[in-house]
């Protein structure tokens, strides 16, 4: 009797497997599926901002959601377009939505990150910076770290801005914004050789630009290199004759 019912029990397992397992791989292909859809529509909205054509890519963006609402990449992208085209309470959301769903991602803190930064929200996003760089895949932590550098210095807070930039280099010697920023930081600061060593390393990887070519100007009259102030100032005012930063030379 004992070997009879065991022989049930066996039975009725395997007509259980029989019926569940299509069932569960059919739920699994499904959200498979909606998840494709969902990579490959945000994949071309992305190719669609690119090409400034935002209608279409909203409307890929969207259709990515659609598939599946928890795919963060597309909220952040949705993000992202929202922002360039000044919807921002829709940008938060969608910002807010991606960080809900992968609160461990690089890119999505780090894209949180710099939104609240832009709404002066700097306490509140060095938070999202610093989960950024926890992200062991996070590919690209010199940026994150960058971004809570030049957060701190519109902040004023140049001791943190000087400790972020400095690790954002130690990631990527490279990191034009913040060699920047760190040579405007030790402007401020009167480190003007210090300034003058980081704008070079800029220059060496970026080309000029207004912004540049006035703090090259203000670091060599700090110095008191006529020849080069002068250099930097004709480069603005050829350049860059109806600039902001053109203006301020006669300030």
């Amino acid at each position: 009797m004992t070997n009879f019912k065991g022989l049930i029990v066996l039975i009725l397992a395997l007509l259980c497997l029989a019926a569940c397992y299509p069932s569960s791989t059919k739920k699994d292909d499904d959200v498979s599926d909606a998840r494709r859809a969902a990579e490959t529509n945000t994949s071309l909205g992305r190719q669609y901002m690119d090409r400034g054509q935002m209608e279409i890519a909203l409307e890929k963006l969207k259709r990515a959601v659609a598939f599946d609402k928890t795919y963060a990449p597309a909220h952040t992208l949705l993000g992202v377009l929202y922002e360039n085209i000044g919807m921002m309470k829709e940008a938060r959301q969608e910002y807010r939505l991606a960080v809900e769903y992968d609160p461990k991602d690089g890119d999505v803190n780090n894209n949180y990150g710099a939104f609240l930064c832009a709404e002066g929200k700097g306490k509140e996003a060095e938070r999202y910076f610093q989960a950024a760089v926890k992200d062991p895949f996070y590919a690209t932590p010199q940026v994150a770290y960058s971004n809570a550098g030049l957060c701190a210095l519109g902040m004023g807070d140049l001791d943190k801005a000087e400790r972020y930039l400095r690790q954002s280099l130690e990631e990527d010697a490279e990191v034009s914004q913040s060699l920047l920023a760190m040579a405007k930081l030790n402007y401020s600061n009167g480190t003007y050789l210090g300034a003058r060593a980081f704008l070079q390393r800029y220059e060496s990887i970026e080309p000029q630009t207004a912004e540049s070519l006035l703090l090259g100007y203000q670091i060599e009259r700090a110095l008191g290199d006529t020849s080069a102030s002068t250099n930097y100032q004709n480069q603005l005012l050829q350049q860059f004759p109806d600039s902001a930063e053109a203006a301020q030379l006669n300030d």
